[in-house]
């Protein structure tokens, strides 16, 4: 059976497939675009997306707001698919990139670490752009819904439900990643229960994508079953020649073994999950690594207590230097062996979700 599009609203992606958006670098034009290309939507990542630009540390506003112009168009004139970025909520100039990236016309605007009360009072008439939540529970998307609704009169346009085992900044307490209660499979239905209240309500198709852990066709298929119109993947996307980090930190998910893959305490107040190594082993025997922070880029992160910077530490992986810094990854990065062309990746992922439809 052949794989169904997804629709949100005006938009529709031949293949079912949002690539995560990864921040500080990880995805930006590069892999976005390749993605695009292939029928799916490609996310930039916007969190520390100025952070190689040469004046970002003087100019921490000026350089975020230039480069995150810089990546959407550079993808916009290498593809004419679907492009979003996803801009956390946490951030300190979140007002900035979402303005940024309404004036570019970007497709789609992913947004979650938080939840984005007020993210439709960006939006103007002219702006064709949809605004997607990122939750990790039935009462979030409820929470928002009704707050968009009320406050700007938005229905959201799409929800992605997020579970426990995704990579990165999680949504989650740390003993509820331990709780086998809290599944994908258990958030993703409470999200669909929420969303068809407010279809029913609204007259609109709200369609939900499930995101975390979410690792091949099998998976695809199992999603798409149990209702989601679509995935979010971001772990195996890093593993292609296209991904825009250091070709050291795609090496870190090949070489990564099971009990590799952790969960830290960030110092913007959420737990992540990442590859262990010797940067996160000397963190957590207490030592410190010096740094000033000249930009405050998360309103969450103990900055002043914190042992280390974790924008800082994050670039340095992307650009592959591991001895300062450490790379965020799926629960299934493990299972990583290539590397391969987006081109490939996608055609594999489809044919095996269509084999198991």
């Amino acid at each position: 059976m052949k794989l169904p599009s997804l629709k949100i609203g005006d938009l529709v992606a031949s293949v079912p497939i949002v690539q995560g958006g990864m921040a500080v670098g990880i995805s930006l034009s590069g892999l976005a675009s390749a993605v695009a290309e292939e029928g799916g939507i490609g996310v930039i990542g916007t969190a520390g997306i100025g952070m190689e630009e040469e004046d970002f540390f003087e100019n921490f506003i000026e350089a975020n707001i230039r480069a995150l112009r810089k990546e959407i168009r550079k993808a916009k004139e290498k593809t004419k698919g679907i492009i979003g970025v996803n801009i956390l909520v946490a951030l300190s100039n979140f007002a900035d990139m979402v303005k940024t990236a309404l004036e570019e016309k970007i497709d789609i605007i992913f947004s979650g670490a938080g939840l984005p009360l007020d993210l439709p009072k960006y939006l103007k008439k002219v702006h064709k752009t949809k605004l997607i939540p990122i939750v990790s529970s039935g009462r979030a998307a409820r929470i928002i819904a009704k707050n968009w609704i009320n406050k700007y009169n938005y229905v959201p346009d799409a929800f992605v439900v997020e579970g426990p085992l995704a990579g990165g900044h999680l949504g989650f307490k740390r003993e509820e990643l331990q709780n086998p209660e809290i599944t994908l499979e258990n958030r993703l239905k409470e999200v669909l229960d929420e969303a068809k209240i407010i279809e029913e309500k609204y007259n609109k198709e709200i369609p939900v994508i499930a995101a975390g852990g979410i690792y091949d066709g099998k998976d695809i298929a199992k999603f798409l079953k149990l209702g989601a119109k679509g995935v979010q993947m971001a772990t195996r996307f890093v593993a292609t020649y296209e991904c825009d980090a250091d070709e050291k930190f795609k090496e870190a998910y090949l070489k990564c073994k099971k009990e590799d893959i952790v969960i830290i305490d960030s110092p913007v107040g959420l737990p992540g999950r990442a590859i262990k190594n010797e940067f996160l082993e000397a963190v957590e025997r207490g030592e410190k690594k010096p740094y000033k922070c000249p930009f405050h880029c998360i309103r969450t992160c103990d900055y002043q207590n914190s042992p280390y910077c974790i924008a800082i530490a994050l670039l340095n992986a992307k650009k592959g230097n591991f001895k300062y810094g450490f790379a965020f990854a799926g629960a299934n990065a493990y299972r990583v062996d290539k590397i391969v062309k987006v081109k490939d990746l996608m055609r594999e992922l489809v044919k095996e979700a269509e084999e198991n439809i």
